[in-house]
């Protein structure tokens, strides 16, 4: 995952958790397909014209392809409610999923990196120009309107396991054109030797994706706070209250896949009534809610004759 694409996931837009499980569920399938019929496309087209640098983008979309496989797997499991042996949901399914996905881009780097450097070595010649041409151009042209797709379900239904696949076939735009370029400027120059170059700088370009896929997925793991940004929000929320409770503090969130989990301490005068302090609380969280719509929110009361002895 990146870093900060440009289509992150700043943002979220509520949706019905039904609805939004179908959308997921169906881009995944989407880019299941696509992936399939280019990994088939690519590798007859290299086989047929002996480009390593065509050869390694069929090995990149077939990691997007098992990439594809795993994210549509993650998301049907994260869709599962909570149980008994997972009572906190099972988003997390997602997060190992992106993990996954980074590592296997790593590997299909490195493959790419050995058989173009077995190239520059001992040389090779590549034929049929215009089929790799052609192949790269459609590849690259959809997996760039799927990728925009997955974004933007992504996005709506904040899913980390589909904006890393989304990740995914958007390199696979840019490396498809790297290949495209190399295998035009071999038509023009005559050189060879490009075809095994381009490979490697698609290859870096594959690991710099896997780089900040695997910041963007396998942090959540670790249980690390939500984003300044996102963090920002919630205490926005809680300052529209401020008027109702006294102070808050011990504030705490983590996240998981789509799903975000958020503690926090709320200070009331002692003599609140608990039907009012019930009240205040169902705001607060279904405010939040409104913002993060898979959020779990859990507030801990304190009356302030408990946070006055607590100092004392």
């Amino acid at each position: 995952m990146s870093k900060n694409p440009p289509d992150n996931l700043s943002t979220t837009t509520p949706v019905d958790n039904g609805q939004a499980a179908r959308a997921r569920t169906s881009a995944a399938a989407l880019s299941v397909a696509s992936n399939t019929l280019l990994v088939v496309l690519k590798l007859v087209v290299g086989l047929m014209t002996g480009s390593v640098s065509v050869i390694s983008e069929a090995i990149h979309s077939g990691l997007d392809l098992l990439a594809a496989l795993i994210a549509y797997a993650s998301i049907r499991i994260a869709g599962r409610p909570a149980d008994e042996t997972h009572p906190y949901g099972h988003g997390k399914v997602e997060n190992l999923s992106g993990t996954i996905e980074a590592l296997l881009i790593f590997l299909a780097a490195l493959w790419i990196i050995w058989e173009a450097l077995r190239k520059l070595l001992y040389g090779g010649m590549v034929e049929a120009l215009g089929l790799g041409l052609l192949v790269m151009a459609f590849s690259a042209g959809a997996n760039f309107l799927i990728s925009a797709h997955l974004f933007r379900i992504a996005r709506g239904t904040d899913s980390i396991a589909l904006a890393a696949d989304a990740l995914h076939l958007r390199t696979d735009v840019y490396t498809s054109l790297g290949v495209f370029a190399g295998l035009g400027l071999i038509q023009l120059t005559g050189q060879h030797l490009l075809d095994p170059l381009v490979a490697i700088f698609v290859a870096v370009l594959i690991i710099k994706a896997a780089y900040d896929m695997t910041k963007e997925a396998f942090l959540p793991l670790l249980d690390t706070s939500l984003s300044p940004q996102e963090e920002g929000l919630i205490r926005s929320v809680l300052s529209r209250y401020e008027d109702r409770f006294l102070e808050f503090h011990a504030l705490r969130t983590r996240r998981a896949g789509a799903e975000r989990h958020i503690d926090l301490h709320l200070v009331v005068p002692g003599d609140t009534h608990v039907e009012d302090v019930h009240a205040i609380c169902d705001e607060i969280e279904e405010e939040v809610r409104t913002l993060f719509p898979q959020a779990s929110v859990l507030i801990h009361v304190e009356p302030e004759s408990k946070r006055k002895s607590a100092r004392n």
